[in-house]
């Protein structure tokens, strides 16, 4: 994943997600798994992250069990995802995993970024439109 903001970008994470994602990265890495790449991709956004009390993260950034609709910047296509564990990923009920290449670029990303990724066919460039549901957000600090 080259994400073209990822430099100068500022991710912000809950202290909660933090924890299930240092968590998440631990349990991986002590087994052979096909995600080591995206791994190493999260585990660099997390470090750094500026790690946030869930009721202090701004609305307009994306979470874990954020449900967001983006658009394909060249098809203009709204694609609707809901960030989630390894565990509840389902691509058929839009549940995309923190370890996918796109899974992993939206952490921490807010309204109106652009995300930028490699797929076989070359880039792929999302914007975020919205965020339609945040847990923080609707004070749902336990998802």
């Amino acid at each position: 994943m080259k994400n073209t903001q990822k430099a100068q970008r500022h991710v912000v994470v809950t202290d909660f997600d933090m924890e299930r994602l240092e968590a998440l990265i631990d349990k991986a890495r002590s087994t052979q798994t096909r995600d080591s790449k995206n791994l190493q991709e999260l585990a660099e956004e997390l470090v750094r992250a500026e790690v946030v009390d869930p009721a202090g993260i701004p609305p307009d950034v994306i979470t874990m069990n954020s449900k967001v609709c983006l658009q394909d910047l060249d098809s203009k296509e709204e694609l609707v995802y809901t960030l989630v564990f390894p565990n509840e990923a389902d691509l058929a009920s839009g549940k995309i995993s923190i370890l996918a290449p796109v899974g992993t670029a939206m952490i921490g990303f807010r309204t109106g970024d652009s995300i930028t990724w490699p797929v076989p066919g070359g880039m792929k460039n999302l914007k975020v439109k919205k965020i339609l549901y945040q847990p923080e957000a609707a004070g749902d600090y336990h998802l």
